[in-house]
């Protein structure tokens, strides 16, 4: 998996209606306060072993200032929120040409599978996580804080 984190003031999504390039009344606007944007990518050979490390380290993951100033605090310190966008085009590959290639995302049955499971995990970690919408057309804004952006791929981290 590949996870581009964000600390934010707040963000939120909409889902875009292709037909009408409006917002989709369908899908009720997503907003957040402080906490992170992921934007999360999955490959095919992602599964369990992936998302519980992810969710452990992101639920850990030391970015909030203390009383110091100093990143040294949690997002659970910060009564935090996660705004979860899938987005397969973090495995983009541009090494070639000019159309990026998305060889390397998973396929979609499965990706979303993950990322939804992903996201249960952050739940089970005591966050609250609001979602985008698995392959639709979304906006995000958001306030990135510091700026804060941080980059994940497992596999660097676990060695696949």
């Amino acid at each position: 998996m590949r996870i581009v984190l964000q600390r934010v003031s707040e963000a939120s999504v909409d889902v875009i209606d292709p037909s009408t390039n409006s917002v989709d009344p369908t899908f009720a606007k997503q907003t957040i306060g402080t906490g992170y944007v992921l934007l999360v990518g999955v490959a095919d050979a992602d599964g369990q072993r992936e998302i519980d490390w992810l969710a452990g380290k992101i639920a850990r993951l030391r970015v909030f200032e203390d009383t110091d100033g100093r990143m040294n605090e949690s997002i659970t310190q910060h009564d935090g929120e996660i705004l979860s966008i899938s987005q397969f085009t973090l495995y983009g590959n541009i090494r070639k040409g000019n159309r990026p290639s998305f060889i390397a995302a998973g396929e979609p049955e499965h990706a979303k599978r993950v990322w939804l499971a992903f996201n249960e995990a952050l739940r089970a970690q005591g966050l609250t996580v609001k979602e985008g919408r698995f392959g639709a057309h979304m906006r995000v804004s958001l306030v990135n804080d510091g700026p804060v952006t941080l980059v994940v791929d497992t596999a660097e981290v676990l060695g696949e």
